[in-house]
């Protein structure tokens, strides 16, 4: 208890004993002890001065904490449906072969620990995994080998990484292999970027006027729901109180996407501009970027641009030369969980809690981070944001179709030759996409994750945007020998696992629908199962609490509305299933102990 009680006291004094930080503490305590077992929960709450399940409940919550050992070297292989499709399975085989157990076990030295995770961000160089925060990208049999002997002779993972991917991935800093594939640059995102140019030009202007400027250039939210970022810094600005929020999702957890990787990578001055300019616009002095766990590669680069821009007194007391605007950004790390994607959920986990939606209203812009007003935008608006400070509203809105303006950035993955990272105007066709991606061979395409929908040759005509195909920013081609349903599996065991479990049409609901699928996909379902699934999935999307459950269905209501046919050759047609399972006589004996009438059939 002694080492457990002197790590848990170094990580909450490291942190002030601020609850708000128990994400970052219980981090803290597993680095140190493996694992974050009863002991140490006690301890940790002691020391906190919070409840032991409270503490309990955020440790139990999210997928990189653990109450077992996971493994002095813990491997986190990615098995999201591309990464399937790229054979990450096979790559599953090398590593238990190299360390001698099974995936969701250790090794019996307690020194490597084999565990899948639904999703790491690195869609288009697969199979990829994380080892201890440092990142793997398209493995081998020959580079698993390599790494696991690597391992098992003790050596640091960040220093066995030689060959460095482009751009800032070679960053002191970073020094990552990761690559970042950007196929198409576009006029706003991907164009030249001068660090001080867009927020100098905003704190000359009057905070009124920088959202004037949002409305005119009719920017929508870019994580997929599409609400107004003007009016969002207009409602927030309104909002009573004197103490206010700017808060960036960069909980970038959709299967498939990976765009905002390279925002993070390249692009981290015009994010982080984009937030002050947020700040100025509604009145806040702190802003906070909630940066998701599989990125935590990225934590020390962004933290040192920070720096930078507060030496250039672009962050802080006057900034950009602003009398009394004094706004700075912290970053939290999150620590695995979907749901904290939804922006109530997201805010809960940066209190220092689970990760649970809240009810709404009231909404962020009335009651958000720490019950003040919050404005939650994800990093691509951000970055939208101070390129229209830049060029204009009017600029900005040429650009796209009648309700969806500027540009989209598109992680595009799956079964094409160019994978990577795009950046079109609203209204281009997935056809176009195909074309330029070089998936033209597709019997698929699944827009927006899974999440989004799956849609046939008969819909590549179609064009991103709000008002036609929405999304996130993942595309995922599926090539013409993929087993469509397979892909459906993948989705909705995802969806399964990342349920926060408050609500039961969710909690219930996903592992009912996927049990249903399942069965016809066994090939025991019946023309009664596809009825069924319908009716089911109308049921989960319009009972769920928030948007993970009100989305988990689209797997299945898409590709049954899409590709009926695959579900249809499946199932028995013109008979109904009937079970093997006798219920009088395994209660017969029962029935005879308790006295009770046996059961009679009929009745």
């Amino acid at each position: 208890m002694g080492n457990i009680s002197e790590i848990v006291k170094k990580s909450a004094s490291k942190y002030q004993k601020d609850p708000t930080k128990m994400l970052d503490v219980i981090r803290d305590v597993q680095a140190g002890l493996g694992q974050v077992s009863q002991e140490a929960i006690v301890e940790i709450a002691k020391v906190m001065k919070v409840s032991t399940v409270d503490v309990e409940g955020v440790v139990t919550f999210y997928h990189f904490f653990s109450e077992v050992p996971v493994g002095k070297y813990s491997v986190y292989l990615n098995n999201s449906a591309v990464s399937v499709m790229k054979g990450c399975y096979d790559i599953a085989k090398a590593f238990e072969k190299e360390v001698g157990c099974k995936f969701g076990e250790v090794s019996s030295d307690g020194k490597i620990g084999l565990h899948y995770t639904a999703d790491i961000g690195m869609n288009d160089q697969e199979p990829a995994a994380i080892i201890n925060d440092v990142v793997f990208t398209s493995l081998t049999a020959d580079k698993v080998k390599a790494i696991v002997a690597d391992m098992k002779a003790g050596k640091n993972m960040q220093d066995t990484i030689k060959d460095f991917g482009d751009g800032n991935n070679q960053d002191a800093l970073i020094k990552a292999m990761v690559k970042n594939n950007i196929q198409k640059k576009g006029a706003v995102l991907l164009a030249p970027f001068e660090s001080g140019s867009a927020l100098k030009k905003a704190v000359a202007m009057t905070p009124e006027a920088v959202i004037a400027e949002m409305k005119t250039s009719n920017l929508r939210g870019r994580g997929g729901a599409g609400f107004p970022t003007g009016m969002k810094w207009d409602f927030t600005r309104q909002s009573p109180g004197k103490k206010k929020y700017i808060v960036c999702n960069g909980d970038e957890g959709e299967p498939g996407t990976f765009k905002d990787r390279i925002l993070f990578t390249e692009r981290a001055e015009m994010l982080f501009e984009g937030m002050a300019i947020g700040g100025y616009a509604i009145g806040a002095d702190e802003g906070l970027l909630y940066l998701r766990a599989e990125y935590m590669y990225l934590n020390k680069y962004l933290e040192s641009v920070l720096d930078k821009m507060r030496k250039d007194g672009l962050l802080g007391k006057n900034a950009a030369g602003k009398k009394g605007f004094n706004f700075d950004i912290k970053i939290q790390m999150g620590a695995g969980a979907y749901v904290c994607g939804e922006e109530s959920a997201l805010i809960e986990s940066a209190e220092g809690k689970r990760g649970e939606p809240r009810n709404r209203p009231p909404f962020p812009a009335q009651r958000g981070f720490m019950g003040k007003p919050t404005s939650v935008n994800n990093v691509e608006s951000f970055c939208s944001a101070a390129k229209i400070i830049l060029e204009g509203g009017a600029w900005f809105a040429k650009m796209g179709t009648d309700k969806s303006k500027g540009t989209k950035l598109l992680s595009i993955s799956g079964d094409c030759k160019k994978p990577g990272i795009y950046e079109v105007e609203f209204g281009t066709t997935i056809q176009a996409l195909l074309d330029e991606c070089d998936g033209k061979d597709a019997k698929a395409v699944q827009v927006g994750g899974p999440s989004g929908v799956c849609i046939n040759k008969s819909k590549f005509g179609n064009k991103i945007c709000f008002d036609d195909l929405a999304t996130g920013g993942s595309i995922i081609v599926i090539g013409p020998n993929r087993d469509i349903l397979e892909i459906v599996r993948n989705f909705m065991e995802f969806f399964e696992e990342e349920s926060c479990g408050w609500c039961t049409p969710c909690r219930a609901g996903n592992k009912i629908l996927l049990h249903k699928l399942e069965k016809i996909m066994d090939g025991h379902g019946t023309e009664s199962d596809l009825k069924d699934l319908e009716k089911w999935c109308v049921t989960v999307k319009s009972m769920s609490r928030c948007g993970l459950g009100q989305t988990s269905p689209n797997p299945i209501q898409s590709t049954l509305a899409n590709f009926r046919e695959i579900y249809e050759a499946k199932i028995q047609k013109g008979q109904e299933f009937v079970s093997e399972f006798d219920m009088a006589a395994a209660v017969k004996d029962s029935c005879a102990f308790a006295g009770r009438k046996p059961i009679v059939e009929g009745h």
